[in-house]
């Protein structure tokens, strides 16, 4: 499909007051679109197809933490080239407004998704018609390096189309700042007014052939290769034993290439890919969702592990911002959540740095609100700081930013950072989690341990006799659709509006509104009182019960999803012994569960 310039009247009052038959009956006519598109929506016309034309039409596609997401197919609510096209043209006219007169330039990546080749020659042909210079990769290439593209070749933005580890039918249009990082305000909003701005019949685009002989597209290969791997190989930080043999999986994405690369420039030569996921495919044909969270997509990469007696197993999505891990421990293969995998690399980078004599002055370590508490204790006992930010990688890069610029003072070296959803950057190269540096650090961490006589799980359990045993759960509720969004609405209505005093016995001290940005602290006496939260607004809440165990609750900012994140914690003797400090594990667990059934049914989710 090609994007092409036709000029149709439309009455855009009906487009903003969601006059969805009219919508429809747009779709279904205009030269605008393609006849594929406009038989389709025919079809659902034709066929009384009322709850599928709602579906596909009740709103635009709406820029969330990642930017554009959506299922495929045709409909302004839809992941699809013309709503690609207007995404493309907001950026151009954006980046514009922003930056006056200059050349502007824009990097585009694309991973192994359904169309994904499509619209990202759909968006560098967009963008070059509005002027602006396309540096475009020559192959699939994954997020971490669409961000480091966007500093090496000194671009304005970039787009990596993808939709990370969403299921098959999900695309996307992943939006990024000239600092390498995901738009933040007030540039989300600012592209977001321009997209609303842009009919489909506005979107001007050149033939994407045309660009290229005119200097306008760029193809991009092995110069980006090259300046990556480099400085990903750069991290490397102990002469432990490379003794160490490895499985991964990409998932069927776009880490086959860089991860095999990069892990055999750290010197990680044992290394078998998953065959039957190794090779790029958008079906994702042998998993259900292709999300390294959770262990079933890591089912196969584990059966070869243990066929070949595999030490450690890693698996990315098909971005590869994330990273899941397995290790072996005796006869068996056990995984690590997004916590545990943060909390050991953040140790593990500040010990390594430290024994090198690279660990910087001030040095800074971040996470999210909603990642463990264990990851401070760790960065203070180097030295470090720890700063919160709100959930979604972007707002790390932004704090890495405001330190770098200036506008954040005193001065801190960000060392590394991470969030519970399995990403972790070290050094500030990328500007977003990079599962490509994370993989090789996992693997050269393991095979420190190893040399030790260690497992990862037992350098885990070295961490919780020094800063007390920390067990977190997930709970997500995938709600699509529209009466999806009104139940998550609904459900964050009723927390606020009737919000929990206890939990499992204990008492709810303090309440955390990240809309309102507003800290609230209920005392033993019954007094209130009340602190701001010095964050950008968002639709988060947070309750902490008096011994400092936590329930979060946050709406998806790319996903149909509501989250609740539950973290208990116990302080245990250093010198506690491993039977005793396994019961301490198993209590903290079975508190966890016991916390999530009440704040279900406090939330009105009994038997979900």
């Amino acid at each position: 499909m090609a994007i092409r310039v036709v000029a149709v009247p439309i009455d855009r009052e009906l487009i903003l007051g969601r006059n969805i038959d009219a919508i429809a009956k747009f779709w279904s006519t205009s030269p605008v679109f393609d006849s594929a598109t406009r038989e389709e929506i025919s079809r659902l016309i034709l066929g009384n197809q009322t709850g599928e034309l709602n579906e596909r039409f009740y709103r635009d596609l709406e820029f969330g933490t990642g930017g554009l997401r959506g299922i495929l197919g045709a409909g302004t609510s839809r992941m699809n080239i013309f709503n690609v096209g207007k995404a493309s043209a907001a950026l151009a006219l954006y980046l514009r407004s922003s930056f006056g007169s200059d050349e502007l330039r824009v990097a585009v990546s694309f991973d192994s998704r359904r169309f994904s080749p499509e619209f990202a020659k759909a968006t560098a042909s967009v963008l070059a018609a509005y002027g602006v210079k396309v540096f475009i990769t020559k192959e699939l290439r994954p997020v971490p390096m669409l961000s480091f593209m966007v500093r090496h070749f000194k671009c304005h933005g970039g787009v990596c189309i993808t939709a990370s580890h969403n299921p098959p039918v999900y695309n996307g249009f992943k939006v990024y700042w000239q600092t390498g990082g995901q738009l933040v305000p007030p540039h989300d909003a600012g592209v977001i007014q321009k997209y609303g701005e842009v009919g489909y019949e506005d979107v001007r685009s050149i033939p994407y052939e045309e660009g290229l002989k005119s200097g306008q597209i760029v193809v991009v290969g092995e110069e980006l290769d090259t300046a990556y791997f480099s400085r990903v190989s750069g991290l490397a930080m102990l002469p432990a034993g490379r003794d160490l043999s490895i499985v991964y999986s990409p998932l069927h994405g776009a880490g086959g290439f860089p991860v095999s690369a990069c892990l055999k420039k750290f010197g990680f030569t044992k290394v078998s890919l998953v065959p039957e996921q190794a090779l790029p495919d958008g079906a994702f044909p042998t998993v259900k969702y292709p999300n390294p969270e959770d262990p079933e997509a890591m089912s196969m990469a584990v059966a070869l592990a243990r066929q070949i007696g595999a030490d450690l197993v890693l698996a990315t999505d098909p971005d590869v911002d994330r990273i899941g891990v397995a290790f072996r421990d005796g006869d068996t293969y056990t995984f690590l959540n997004g916590n545990q995998i943060g909390s050991l690399l953040v140790d593990y980078v500040l010990f390594g740095l430290k024994e090198t004599g690279r660990l910087p002055k001030n040095p800074l370590v971040v996470k999210t609100i909603v990642t463990t508490d264990l990851q401070e204790k760790i960065a203070r006992s180097y030295g470090a700081s720890c700063e919160e930010t709100l959930t979604g990688f972007k707002w790390i890069c932004q704090l890495i930013d405001d330190y770098e610029s200036g506008k954040k003072k005193p001065y801190r070296r960000y060392v590394c950072g991470g969030e519970e959803s399995y990403g972790f950057l070290m050094d500030d190269f990328v500007r977003d989690k990079d599962a490509v540096s994370a993989a090789c650090l996992v693997a050269e961490m393991t095979a420190y341990y190893k040399v030790k006589g260690q497992t990862l799980g037992q350098a885990l359990d070295g961490l919780f006799r020094k800063h007390g045993v920390y067990q977190e759960s997930l709970e997500t509720l995938t709600l699509p659709g529209m009466e999806g969004e009104q139940v998550i609405r609904d459900i964050m209505s009723r927390l606020r509006s009737s919000p929990p005093q206890q939990m499992d016995g204990m008492r709810v001290e303090k309440i955390k509104d990240y809309y309102l940005s507003q800290e609230l602290t209920f005392g033993e006496d019954g007094q209130t009182t009340s602190r701001p939260i010095i964050l950008p607004q968002s639709n988060v809440l947070q309750f902490i019960l008096e011994d400092g165990s936590k329930v979060s609750v946050r709406p998806s900012g790319t996903e149909p999803k509501i989250k609740f994140y539950f973290s208990v914690c116990e302080n245990v003797d250093a010198q506690i012994g491993q039977n005793e400090l396994q019961g301490v594990k198993r209590r903290s667990c079975d508190r966890v569960d016991r916390i999530l059934k009440v704040f279900k049914s406090l939330a009105g989710l009994e038997g979900v």
